[in-house]
């Protein structure tokens, strides 16, 4: 199960959420159906264990400044950041304890916005309806608006990660990590940002490497993306500020996942058992990798 501050699930903001959620059922991925929130955002979900895959469009843009954290508006936020370029806009850790989660982070030099709580209806396999309530703890950046995050506390956790939701037809299970755009200019601040939460960075090439409760977050530089999973989307390189570009997820059946990426016509390579798709610009602008549950990220 993801621990506090475990990547839990950025947000890939997109013009067309529905083409994308079309696109990622193709591949196999079980959404669920593209659901609404007050602050005028569209979402549709691929759910796993303590984590998830969500996409997000805006659905009515005079909604995007209702239910402020402090002086922070999250549709606003994430409609600004679609207007520039789609992508990830603003990304969610796991939190067990949001106060106490907000507080170790302000701690350790985040700045924290405020608190939003919500819910949503559901209905489960069994024909019951029920509400969830989730917290979120805001945790904007000034300096890097791309790498905002929020504590992400689910209270009723049994209506959120529901067996028969988690699975998936291609086998993916899980998020294992993101990759940071981030030049070597850039890259000494934010390790010292993100290394006040996950202990000492580790140097590897082209940057760094942190583990958080729910995977590895790298910090890489534009030439050591590209070397290893292709040309980064022209609108990425001028939106010149670092951001996540890439997200690698956990699969168990090769043949399952195989068969889901060749129905879909997504173009892709396969390497010692890691798949990755090669457009990201069809994804959103994220470069996606899915590696086999033995394999090292």
């Amino acid at each position: 199960m993801n621990a506090s501050f475990g990547i839990d699930h950025p947000l890939i903001a997109v013009h067309d959420i529905e083409q994308l959620r079309d696109r990622l059922m193709s591949m196999g991925f079980n959404m669920t159906a593209i659901g609404k929130h007050p602050w005028g955002t569209s979402t549709s979900l691929a759910m796993f264990e303590g984590c998830l895959i969500e996409i997000m469009g805006i659905y009515d843009v005079s909604l995007i400044d209702e239910v402020p954290a402090g002086d922070f508006h999250f549709g606003r936020h994430v409609h600004e950041h679609l207007m520039q370029r789609e992508g990830v806009a603003l990304s969610a850790l796991h939190s067990t304890d949001s106060q106490a989660d907000a507080r170790q982070a302000q701690a350790a030099g985040f700045d924290v916005a405020g608190h939003l709580e919500f819910g949503r209806d559901v209905t489960l396999p069994d024909g019951r309806q029920d509400r969830t309530k989730t917290t979120l703890a805001l945790l904007p950046d000034a300096r890097w608006p791309r790498l905002s995050f929020f504590l992400c506390q689910q209270h009723r956790p049994e209506l959120i990660y529901v067996p028969e939701w988690l699975e998936h037809p291609n086998s993916v299970h899980g998020i294992c990590g993101i990759t940071i755009l981030a030049e070597p200019d850039d890259q000494p601040a934010l390790v010292k940002k993100f290394s006040a939460l996950y202990g000492a960075a580790e140097t590897i090439a082209g940057g760094y490497r942190l583990t958080t409760a729910n995977g590895q977050m790298r910090l890489l530089s534009r030439q050591s993306i590209e070397a290893e999973s292709g040309a980064l989307p022209r609108q990425v390189l001028a939106d010149n500020q670092p951001g996540i570009v890439g997200m690698d997820l956990r699969y168990a059946n090769a043949d399952l996942l195989r068969h889901f990426l060749q129905q879909s016509t997504a173009e892709f390579t396969e390497d010692k058992g890691v798949f990755r798709l090669k457009h990201a610009q069809g994804m959103g602008n994220i470069h996606f990798r899915f590696y086999p549950d033995d394999a090292p990220v």
